[in-house]
């Protein structure tokens, strides 16, 4: 007797709502409720448009528009559940404009520009509750090196200091001791920037650490629950696409290699899971070839193993681990903008 399989029921990658904008260099944050909003982005009317998630039941509903079109900003959820969007590019040029998200209302408000315009950049929420914005583009090939602090109490940035090295597309990981570690990125007059750099908030400085083995851009970094920093792939322009990963030890501040890729990719992203793997999604190749390829990174045994690959591929998406530990892919680019969202199981 024939029995019936429901192949999708062992399926790892699985279909949630579309968005209702289709969209790519946007941002995603996961609220105090568990829902997600997904904000700003290009294009094709996304740049100021805004959506929740809701896990509950797999679908979108739009929510207050941002008062700023903008695309590749950062967004960070405070203290008080608020969602802070800060910079980007929109149709007044790169943005210097700030604003709030509150879940309660649904609605945006302007606080305190940044001192600096900028994109590409990353903000970082420390154990202090201010945010650290870093890095990022103020013009085309004038990069920033400046660093500025947001204090939600007051709406306002102060200026804390330069990076040592100018660089866009950069990573900024806030570590279990509360500094914040700066990785790679590339500026027009030292190029892809090997030098590390950590952010102490204690003495609001910045000093220089160990510099990575593999310099690169368009990379991925995720801290682990032991303190140490895993960075992946990107682009090196002397070597090309990258699958090397290294690991950055805060105790001694020193890289050291780790297990290649099986794909070498950019503009991924990449995800710690509850059971301490980290996820890598999608990306790019050379001939603007988007992957849908997925790896997982098993810290024990320091190896890389190919996972089923997402139904869509894409770059410049975002993921985000939802509150039952799937993780939410949103949106991003393959020959079109993607209006598209899935959802991975760790438990299939």
């Amino acid at each position: 007797m024939l029995t019936h399989i429901d192949y999708e029921h062992f399926l790892e990658w699985v279909y949630t709502g579309n968005m209702i904008f289709a969209r790519a260099v946007h941002t995603a944050s996961i609220l105090a409720d568990g829902k997600v909003v997904v904000a700003g982005g290009c294009c094709n009317g996304a740049e100021n448009r805004a959506e929740l998630y809701d896990p509950s039941t797999g679908s979108w509903t739009t929510t207050g528009n941002l008062t700023h079109g903008r695309q590749l900003h950062t967004a960070s959820i405070l203290a008080n559940g608020k969602v802070l969007v800060v910079g980007g590019e929109g149709g007044e040029g790169v943005s210097s404009s700030a604003e709030l998200y509150d879940p309660s209302t649904g609605g945006w408000d302007t606080t305190g520009n940044t001192i600096y315009p900028r994109w590409m950049h990353q903000a970082s929420v420390l154990t202090n509750g201010k945010v650290l914005v870093t890095g990022g583009v103020v013009d085309e090939g004038v990069f920033q090196k400046a660093t500025e602090l947001y204090d939600p109490s007051t709406g306002s940035w102060t200026h804390i200091g330069d990076l040592r090295y100018e660089r866009n597309w950069l990573t900024a990981s806030v570590l279990t001791n509360g500094k914040v570690l700066v990785t790679g990125g590339y500026n027009y007059q030292d190029g892809y920037v090997s030098v590390t750099e950590l952010y102490d908030p204690s003495t609001d400085s910045w000093t220089t650490t160990g510099n990575l083995t593999n310099v690169r851009t368009y990379h991925t970094a995720c801290v682990f629950n032991d303190g140490k920093v895993l960075i992946t792939g990107g682009l090196n322009g002397d070597v090309g696409l990258l699958t090397s990963t290294e690991l950055y030890d805060p105790s001694t501040g020193s890289w050291t290699t780790t297990g290649n890729l099986n794909v070498p990719r950019m503009f991924s992203t990449a995800s710690l899971l509850t059971d301490g793997k980290i996820l890598v999604i999608g990306g790019e190749v050379y001939e603007s070839t988007t992957l849908n390829s997925a790896e997982l990174y098993d810290p024990s045994t320091g190896s890389w193993t190919l996972i089923d690959s997402l139904n869509s591929a894409r770059l410049f998406h975002t993921s985000s681990i939802l509150t039952d530990g799937k993780v939410l892919v949103t949106g991003g680019y393959n020959v079109y903008y993607q209006s598209t969202a899935e959802l991975y199981d760790p438990s299939m």
